[in-house]
């Protein structure tokens, strides 16, 4: 490397070298510089700027000239960015300090007034918990599109009978609609952690300095009403140091690409030709190279692979946490590009789903004819024999007996003889076959939670309310 490996100049960095004696080696300054993904919270670093000057003009720090020059700047530095006309400087390191020296440019000394009563530490965790709370709104915004098509499937395929499964085989009859609406509480569970993890995370770190706080008479209350804070952070050490508000975020993620991969499984066993419950849009899938034949959920496929890193994430934001002493260290540059991954796979993903699950269409009679096998109705039968006086266990034991009378004269429950079925107990009528129909079956589960399709609709109906109350 020439010169070295140093660049050139006195100092580092015009921002911060003066206590340096020479420039700070090309590689470092490549190997320690973040503007290539932290520029993407420009937006937010203006927003923290500008509700700062407007406090340094409050405290009379900055005279009102002075304040609407550096905002009247921030606001066209914003502009050009948006746009594409800003040039961004490794050498300047990240986002701060390139919009700082470009205000600085275009004004002059001024500029340089602005960070006056801050530091790059509060002034990134503040940028970092803007950006997170956007990305949270947003992030809530497509959990509740997924959530409406959920309940319009649920009312939609109220009566749809398919089996429903313990260890993947068949257990009882459910409805289409009550699988959906199972989804539903998933997500809003979902939904529920993060309104609290953006509860937990909206306070102002805004004047806690480098670790200290400032001499300054700066006003913290003010500068967190003007972003939207709750109210600023309380202790200037854990505020300039402190991620758990993404590490939290992380986990609320890591669960809700859980729950989507759920879907996917279930989405890509029901569209094989083995199970053939479900056809997808063909917007949704992809073809073979070679079998023409072929019609690939990918779309599933790839959100249930995306699960892996969105836990990575996690772990990796837990293990950058846990050896740090207070309070900020340069490891917590390494927070930002495990975030806005989690956040873009996130949104893209939610999408995708909000996009997809309207468009699906059901193989009713192909759900039917699987609920038929497997015994179904088992557990309807021992709960007829109970009601008849028979103890549950011995009940159990009838069941059983039948079940494999059936399967060695392959019959399911509801295509034996009442002779056949009398032949296990005399407590067994002609009423016996009311519930060993499927529609029986489910009909007979008519209470909050079940899977009756009276409940079912009246279940998406309470959900499509509660969704309106956001």
């Amino acid at each position: 490397m020439s010169n070295s490996g140093k660049t050139q100049g006195s100092g580092s960095n015009t921002l911060w070298g003066g206590r340096f004696s020479e420039a700070t080696d090309e590689f470092v300054q490549r190997f320690t510089a973040s503007v290539s993904f932290d520029q993407r919270m420009a937006n937010q670093d203006i927003t923290g700027s500008v509700a700062h000057a407007r406090m340094l003009e409050k405290a009379g720090i900055l005279s009102a000239d002075e304040c609407k020059s550096i905002i009247d700047c921030l606001e066209a530095i914003r502009i050009d960015i948006a746009e594409g006309r800003m040039e961004w400087s490794v050498a300047l390191e990240d986002v701060h300090m390139n919009i700082e020296a470009e205000l600085t440019k275009r004004i002059g000394p001024t500029g340089k007034k602005l960070h006056t009563g801050r530091s790059r530490n509060d002034q990134v965790a503040t940028d970092i918990r803007l950006y997170v709370r956007d990305a949270i709104d947003h992030l809530t915004g497509e959990l509740t599109r997924l959530q409406y098509a959920l309940v319009e499937l649920a009312e939609r395929e109220a009566d749809t009978i398919m089996p429903g499964f313990t260890h993947l085989q068949t257990a009882q009859p459910v409805t289409f609609g009550h699988h959906m609406l199972a989804w539903y509480e998933m997500l809003d569970r979902d939904h529920s952690r993060l309104l609290d993890c953006r509860k937990r995370m909206n306070v102002s770190p805004l004047g806690s300095a480098a670790l200290a706080g400032t001499t300054y008479p700066i006003d913290r209350h003010f500068t967190a009403e003007q972003l939207g804070f709750d109210g600023p952070s309380r202790n200037s050490l854990d505020s300039v140091s402190d991620r758990d508000f993404a590490i939290e975020l992380s986990a609320c993620g890591s669960l809700i690409m859980t729950h989507l991969s759920r879907f996917s499984e279930e989405l890509v066993l029901w569209t094989s030709a083995q199970f053939d419950f479900i056809d997808l849009p063909d917007r949704f899938c992809t073809g073979s190279s070679i079998m023409p034949q072929k019609k690939n959920p990918d779309v599933p496929e790839l959100i249930r692979g995306k699960t892996g890193r969105v836990h990575g994430h996690l772990i990796s934001l837990l293990t950058l946490m846990k050896s740090q002493p207070l309070a900020y260290n340069k490891d917590n540059q390494e927070d930002k590009e495990p975030i806005f991954d989690l956040l873009d796979t996130l949104s893209d993903c939610l999408k995708a789903y909000a996009d997809m699950m309207p468009a699906i269409t059901t193989r009713k009679e192909n759900m039917l004819t699987a609920a038929r096998k497997g015994y179904a109705t088992a557990t309807d039968l021992a709960d007829y024999l109970v009601k008849k006086g028979m103890p549950f266990r011995d009940a159990h034991e009838v069941v059983g007996k039948s079940v494999a009378y059936g399967i060695e004269q392959k019959k399911d429950l509801g295509e034996l003889s009442l002779s056949e079925l009398q032949q296990f107990s005399d407590s067994i009528s002609e009423d016996v076959f009311d519930v060993l129909t499927l529609e029986g079956s489910v009909a007979a589960r008519n209470h909050i939670g079940g899977t009756a399709p009276e409940q079912v609709r009246a279940a998406a109906a309470n959900c499509r309310i509660l969704l309106q109350q956001r």
